[in-house]
């Protein structure tokens, strides 16, 4: 099934860092090993409601329009092997509003594993 990424969250991927995530090489208890993966990522810094109107998403691979055409994202939330770039704190920023009044915005830090979905056609 072919998802889009809902339009109305595309001002949230249009601070992110494109990151390479490196995961190393895993011996398990039969004694076998696993090779070290590299995957491309996405990393974003969002305010805290932000991550929380897209918390639905997690988990599931949207594709993307815009520069990142031929592209198909997943939020990492609970996976096991990403656990180093679960949601992580991001910090929060003091504020003042026009009438004076003081606020806080806490910040989430969020990875997307990147992939590429492009389509070749026959010629």
């Amino acid at each position: 099934m072919r998802r889009m990424w809902p339009e109305e969250f595309n001002s949230i991927l249009s601070g992110a860092e494109e990151v390479t995530l490196t995961l190393p090489a895993v011996i398990h208890e039969d004694g076998s090993r696993s090779e070290a993966i590299s995957r491309q990522a996405l990393k974003i810094r969002i305010p805290m409601e932000d991550y929380e109107r897209i918390w639905p998403l997690a988990e599931a691979r949207y594709r993307l329009g815009g520069k990142f055409a031929g592209k198909a994202i997943t939020l990492i939330t609970t996976n096991p092997h990403y656990h180093a770039w679960h949601p992580a704190d991001g910090g929060s920023v003091e504020n003042t509003s026009d009438s004076g009044r003081h606020y806080t915005t806490n910040y989430i830090v969020a990875h997307f594993l990147l992939d590429d979905v492009r389509e070749t056609a026959a010629a």
